[in-house]
């Protein structure tokens, strides 16, 4: 699980870097999107550990900055669509 949080976890980082230098809007909507996807995956992991007896529970202030995370992503992606 935690080899799972940790390529869902940089890949949300790495997607919005590659949206930095996204070729067109739609590309850069497009990389957002699977940064969206990957945080929504660390947050499914980060709820398994939590309801797990066999691993650690995850840190309520970790669970609360993800969210601002998917947050704040998901108005990039729709301020991107209307603009």
């Amino acid at each position: 699980m935690a080899s799972q949080i940790f390529k869902s976890g940089t890949s949300i980082g790495a997607n919005i870097r590659e949206a930095q230098n996204a070729e067109s809007k739609p590309d850069f909507i497009h990389k957002f999107k699977i940064s969206a996807k990957e945080a929504d995956e660390v947050y499914y992991w980060l709820l398994l550990c939590e309801k797990s007896e066999f691993y650690p529970t995850p840190d309520e202030t970790l669970i609360d900055e993800l969210n601002s995370i998917i947050l704040i992503i998901s108005k990039i992606i729709s301020s991107s669509k209307k603009n």
